[in-house]
């Protein structure tokens, strides 16, 4: 058994175990904590609600423990269709929503000839500019590929929409950014 088939594997057994006693559920929390956490801090930028938010999360996913059933992608995508779930019924009444952007990860959306040399914080900035001019489901989509690094299986799983669909979404998302860029671009050396 290769490693990957062997970790999922153990992970449905671990699975299968909390489905029959719940104390059995610790080991996935401590697995899968700090990345449904980050992914939550990102969208929300405050430490205290992200910590409320996970907890919920993982509330949550311990209640409909028994309902989870492995469809070909990782119990993790689950929590992630979960804590997508409890960021937005956050924010349904306040329109305020936001991406915290990591440096590391900045580069791998921003990867514009003109801004190849270019400093971190202006690439965060220019990125962050032109981000604020797509629609909420193409943020969540770039956000879950570059910044949470799923592929397009477990986006569509979490978004609960086709993986054809999610490609077509993000590619266009891509170039929507980069002739953004560009007319930005002409806009200042005009």
């Amino acid at each position: 058994m290769d490693t990957e088939n062997r970790k999922d594997w153990e992970e449905e057994e671990m699975i299968a175990k909390a489905k029959e006693d719940l104390r059995y559920f610790e080991p996935i929390y401590k697995k899968y904590y700090e990345a449904i956490f980050r992914y939550i801090h990102r969208k929300t930028d405050d430490e205290n609600l992200a910590a409320d938010l996970t907890s919920k999360v993982f509330m949550n996913a311990m209640h409909s423990l028994d309902k989870f059933e492995f469809r070909g992608v990782p119990f993790g995508a689950w929590l992630y269709r979960i804590a997508t779930n409890e960021t937005n019924k956050h924010y349904r009444d306040n329109k305020k929503r936001l991406l915290s952007l990591e440096d590391h990860k900045v580069n791998l959306v921003m990867t514009c000839s003109e801004l190849d040399d270019a400093d971190i914080e202006k690439k965060q900035r220019v990125l962050t500019e032109l981000i604020g001019e797509l629609e909420e489901e193409e943020i969540r989509i770039l956000e879950l590929k570059f910044f949470e690094t799923k592929n397009f299986k477990e986006i569509a799983f979490i978004l609960d929409k086709k993986e054809s669909a999610v490609k077509m979404k993000m590619y266009r998302s891509l170039d929507k950014l980069k002739k953004r860029y560009e007319k930005m671009n002409e806009l200042k050396n005009d």
